[in-house]
């Protein structure tokens, strides 16, 4: 338990960290703050968690030890898990964040095939809030559309959490002393951003693939799927298409890891009553 409510605050101090530098891609600086403060508290609840307790039990199942090391092997099947959840719990938010950040164009300025209407209706956005943009989606497209880029975003979390956790873990281990048997702030803070820029820098390509199709089916459907939507980004813009924010993801990404594993590492010891606490 101790691990969700430590991965709910870390999770809640990334987003205030790095949501401005998040929005940059789209919009204003802090457009949309209030959905992805609670929404991403959740999501990195859940994520921690569950890499977490898939970590102990494929250790205690191994080893029938639950304070033993992990290998490398349970690193890696945990964060692949943190991937598939990520996607299922993280999807629907991700889409609605998305959508509301996207709203720079007017509601009908976009639909070249709408009716003549009041002029007051070319200034109103697609979506009010985060609550009327779920209950749009679900009416237009049914639950599934909350769904929409869920296969970029499953390519993109699953070998992405892979390159953010163990990263972490390898990194932790390196730049910790030998006879330092406690989480030192500082260790956590390089490892954590170290590792945040490896995976949001390589995760670009297909975060690219995930925004479009997320943004894609508020005005127009353009795209079928990731084979479409790659192919026609490809042959529209080229291959440097794929790596539009990368510089932003990189930079971005340091910042916001380090302090979610900070404030995980920092919250989990206080629950714990300060035990020595040396991974996620």
């Amino acid at each position: 338990m101790e691990d969700f409510v430590a991965g709910w605050i870390g999770g809640a101090t990334s987003v205030i960290v790095g949501h401005p530098m998040d929005t940059v891609k789209v919009t204003g600086f802090f457009k949309g703050m209030s959905f992805p403060l609670t929404s991403f508290a959740v999501y990195s609840s859940v994520v921690f968690g569950v890499f977490s307790n898939t970590q102990k039990f494929l250790t205690q199942y191994r080893y029938e030890e639950s304070n033993s090391s992990s290998s490398l092997s349970d690193l890696f099947l945990a964060s692949m898990m943190s991937g598939v959840v990520s996607v299922g719990l993280g999807g629907p938010m991700d889409l609605v964040k998305i959508r509301l950040q996207m709203q720079t164009e007017p509601f009908l300025k976009a639909n070249l095939h709408s009716k003549p209407r009041s002029k007051d209706l070319w200034n109103r956005p697609m979506y009010q809030g985060p609550i009327h943009c779920m209950t749009s989606i679900v009416q237009k497209e049914g639950l599934v559309g909350l769904y929409r880029g869920a296969n970029a975003m499953l390519l993109r979390d699953v070998p992405g959490y892979c390159l953010y956790f163990i990263p972490y873990e390898i990194i932790s281990e390196w730049i910790t002393p030998d006879n330092d048997t406690t989480s030192n702030p500082y260790t956590v803070w390089l490892a954590g951003g170290i590792a945040g820029a490896i995976s949001w820098g390589t995760a670009t390509p297909m975060d690219v693939v995930k925004s479009r199709l997320q943004a894609d089916g508020v005005y127009n459907n353009k795209y079928k799927g990731v084979m479409d939507c790659i192919s026609q980004s490809y042959q529209k813009e080229g291959f440097k298409v794929f790596f539009k924010g990368f510089t932003v993801n990189t930079i971005r990404g340091f910042p916001m890891s380090a302090t979610m594993f900070l404030g995980y590492e920092l919250s989990l010891q206080i629950l714990k009553g300060n035990q020595t606490v040396t991974n996620p």
